[in-house]
């Protein structure tokens, strides 16, 4: 992976190459942007830049075999750590080196892909995989060692926000004093989810959404015609894996905005009519068959959707950029019942639902009782 090969994020390509022809490397950074920005494929052309001798200013392509080994996620002294969980792969402490097979095959054909395309991959969509101490173990082990060619060795650690307190603790000397030419590189979508302790030991470095026209151009090439790419790289809010998911209609939001248009009409029809109270309750069986990753990221969903709602009803549709495909649910019909009297309620109730299901609640009665207050809420009037 090159810098010319990644969507947009010009500057933030040119402090990295600039700092590292200079030879000032942070023995720790630390790269957080929201999903789809391309955080993961800067990293990967951020290590190859360094461990290839590439010279962005001279124009110095670097040496070729290790290019081609860092194209492949081969090299020897290029280590990854991401969230992992036991599966029928792998039956007890599971940690990166047991899906790294894997790991190359998704980081090939999905370079912005998320966290859950990973747990579908691996087979774990129904798990919380987290980044452990068995991880933290086998990356002091790795970096215990000398660099294979002799030059730097770089530990990329993707969700490092998915790090339980345990690994980040057993860390945390190393992160702050990594043997010679030890460079650290997290990448994270939420940094606070990562203990203070080790965010002070990194040079952070912030990613912006990417533009819609890159996006929209990125898309084209991928033979999509220009007016249905503009549309999709709106409605990709600045990801572009959100972008290509939409353009090969395989999005996940597809399907829950299915189960949102369901939620919603039997929620409005519940208030004193006990059959739609029915409908509800097999609304949330439905829902908590599924894995707890699936449920969250559909609460989430739920939350933006609600933000799209209030800036309709409040009339700022520039702002509001998710589409609803079911054709027979208008989010004008929708928008004026989500208002300044409910909305923190709302947004509230779903927070918190996502707490609870995050802690291994019951998913049904976690849903259902967001269900029946929703119901409530969704009738509250307007000032």
């Amino acid at each position: 992976m090159l810098f010319e090969d990644i969507l947009a994020q010009t500057h933030i390509k040119n402090h990295l190459a600039f700092s590292a022809d200079a030879g000032r490397l942070p023995h720790a950074q630390l790269f957080v942007g929201p999903e789809g920005c391309g955080t993961l494929p800067m990293a990967v052309a951020y290590a190859q830049y360094i461990l290839c001798g590439h010279q962005y200013n001279k124009n110095v392509p670097g040496d070729e075999a290790c290019n081609l080994k860092c194209a492949s996620l081969t090299h020897p002294d290029l280590h990854f750590a991401f969230p992992v969980a036991n599966s029928a792969k792998v039956k007890s402490h599971a940690v990166s080196n047991h899906y790294m097979q894997d790991w190359r095959q998704f980081f090939k054909e999905q370079p912005y892909g998320n966290l859950f395309d990973w747990y579908r991959l691996i087979g774990v969509e129904k798990k919380q995989a987290q980044i452990g101490v068995d991880e933290a173990q086998d990356i002091v082990k790795k970096l215990s060692l000398k660099a294979y060619e002799g030059g730097y060795k770089i530990m990329i650690i993707w969700m490092a926000d998915k790090m339980n307190v345990a690994a980040s603790n057993k860390l945390l000397k190393l992160i702050e004093e990594p043997p010679e030419k030890t460079i650290f590189i997290l990448v994270a979508e939420d940094e606070e989810q990562i203990i203070q302790t080790i965010r002070s030991r990194c040079q952070l470095l912030h990613f912006p959404a990417l533009p819609e026209e890159a996006i929209a151009n990125a898309l084209v090439q991928e033979g999509i015609k220009r007016e249905e790419a503009l549309k999709i790289a709106h409605e990709a809010n600045g990801n572009f894996n959100k972008a290509l998911d939409l353009s090969h209609n395989d999005s996940e939001d597809l399907v829950f905005e299915r189960w949102f248009v369901q939620w919603v009409r039997s929620a409005f029809k519940a208030k004193g009519n006990r059959a739609a109270v029915h409908e509800l309750i097999l609304w949330s069986e439905e829902v908590a068959k599924t894995g707890r990753e699936t449920q969250k990221n559909f609460l989430r969903y739920c939350l933006a959707m609600m933000r799209q709602a209030l800036l309709i009803n409040y009339k700022v549709e520039e702002l509001a950029y998710m589409r609803i495909h079911v054709d027979t649910f208008q989010m004008e019909n929708f928008a004026p019942f989500v208002h300044e009297n409910n909305i923190e309620d709302i947004v509230h109730e779903l927070e918190t639902a996502i707490f609870h299901i995050e802690r291994n609640g019951n998913s049904k009665i976690i849903l259902t009782d967001l269900s029946i207050k929703l119901t409530r809420l969704l009738h509250k009037k307007a000032a």
